[in-house]
């Protein structure tokens, strides 16, 4: 699992894995543009159904800019997760710099109505290097 998902965090029985994606084919270095894809799994290994409500992000360019980006779900959805089972999701970010990092959270709800703030793993967003 690691190999596909090498960046994860676990929090109150919720575990988040993320893999990313260099897009090549829709970057466009010379304009100062460079995007990714990101593959996100969450697994519930507790004893009941947790729903994600919203999600909240902090994307970081090379520059150091910090981007917060908050809403409902992901992907347009706000799976119900049942125990022992997993939702999977991809989605993008594009970037002004060809390195930068993400990371956030999942306000969760579990079946007897408790509020979960569920951990998403830092990660890095790094473009191959270039050569000419």
């Amino acid at each position: 699992m690691k190999a596909l998902f090498p960046h994860s965090a676990t929090t109150g029985g919720i575990t988040v894995r993320v893999s990313v994606t260099f897009l090549a084919e829709q970057s466009e270095p010379a304009k100062g543009r460079w995007f990714w894809a990101y593959h996100v799994r969450i697994e519930n290994g507790g004893k009941s159904p947790v729903q994600l409500i919203s999600r909240e992000w902090m994307i970081s360019d090379g520059r150091g800019g910090i981007h917060e980006v908050q809403g409902e779900g992901v992907v347009g959805e706000q799976p119900l997760i049942e125990p022992g089972g997993s939702f999977d999701y991809v989605s993008g970010c594009p970037l002004n710099t060809s390195t930068g990092w993400m990371e956030g959270q999942y306000h969760m709800v579990s079946a007897d109505g408790r509020a979960l703030a569920v951990a998403i793993p830092r990660f890095p967003l790094t473009a191959p290097a270039v050569t000419t």
